[in-house]
């Protein structure tokens, strides 16, 4: 495909550690001399594959579909029929302009009609979508919209708050500082009442 690196064909290193194609590690490498360090150091000798690795963790959401974490749902709820949330998901991502971290917190609500799905599942969806190359605003909307497409409850509000390291350690380098996003569908965008209600929950009203 293109723009992907193909699976390395050779066998897996002993300790049963992912192989980093060749040139993979030449890529770091070269950055690694760019930034004006010496690769072949001895702290430097096995990051090329270290980073490798650690980049294949980080994107693993490219591997997945985060809606198949939304397919088992239950009905035996006794009735309930009020806002499900879960508040304060730790997450972690990367920006694609600088490829910088992403760190932060997401709460995540709906409003079910009949059905309910377990609760780790949207902690699930949350990082199927994180663990890509990210900007906030996609992140958010995406979260929202694969659980609207996929329970088809009466509303989703989601709400990210995040400081980004292309700016704490790069740029205007300013630390302390919280990005907020949100996204309501359904009921939450169509009822302020509603909308109000969700995201005081949140703690954000």
């Amino acid at each position: 495909m293109h723009g992907q690196i193909a699976p390395t064909s050779a066998a897996p290193p002993a300790d049963g550690k992912l192989a980093v194609p060749a040139e993979v590690q030449d890529a770091i490498r070269t950055l690694l001399v760019w930034s004006g360090e010496n690769p072949d150091r001895e702290g430097l000798r096995d990051t090329p594959s270290r980073v490798g690795r650690a980049w294949r963790e980080y994107c693993s959401g490219y591997g997945e579909d985060p809606a198949v974490h939304l397919t088992r749902t239950f009905e035996e709820v006794a009735g309930y029929d009020e806002v499900v949330l879960l508040r304060d998901i730790p997450f972690h991502s990367h920006c694609e302009h600088h490829l910088a971290p992403i760190v932060g917190t997401a709460s995540i609500a709906y409003l079910p009609t009949s059905r309910v799905v377990g609760i780790s599942k949207l902690a699930r969806v949350l990082h199927g979508f994180a663990h890509r190359l990210q900007i906030q605003e996609r992140l958010t909307a995406e979260i929202a919209q694969c659980i609207w497409d996929n329970l088809h409850p009466q509303g989703v509000a989601v709400v990210i708050k995040a400081q980004h390291g292309c700016m704490t350690g790069r740029g205007v380098r300013t630390h302390g500082v919280d990005m907020v996003t949100s996204k309501v569908l359904g009921c939450f965008r169509d009822d302020p009442s509603s909308r109000k209600e969700v995201l005081a929950l949140m703690g954000h009203g």
